[in-house]
């Protein structure tokens, strides 16, 4: 996964900005920070409800993990650019949208 790309699926969502946030690259809706792009490092961070991280985190811990701190027990969860498949990213970047978003937003991405 390459940043372009990752980048291309972060801002393809209703109302997205991109936006500096320190060293990063930061994607927002409605001014809320959904996900936060390291192209240096080649991860992105991702805000998730503490159910949703559980959720993914199990799928494969050197994809994707919790941030190693007091932001990871917030649900701000790392994804490796170097090794998650496209799918996975847009189905963790789909469920940050939702999380951080508007419900008349986040109604058109989500899937019951």
């Amino acid at each position: 996964m390459t940043p372009t790309i990752a980048r291309k699926i972060a801002t393809a969502f209703d109302e997205v900005t991109e936006e500096p946030h320190f060293e990063n690259t930061a994607f927002k809706v409605k001014k809320k920070v959904f996900a936060t792009m390291n192209e240096a490092e080649k991860r992105m961070t991702v805000k998730l409800s503490l159910l949703d991280q559980n959720v993914f985190c199990t799928f494969d811990a050197t994809v994707i993990y919790p941030v190693p701190n007091a932001w990871g027990k917030q649900g701000w969860t790392h994804v490796n650019l170097r090794t998650v498949r496209k799918e996975m990213l847009q189905d963790v970047l789909t469920v940050a949208y939702c999380t951080v978003a508007p419900k008349k937003l986040a109604d058109k991405y989500r899937v019951e």
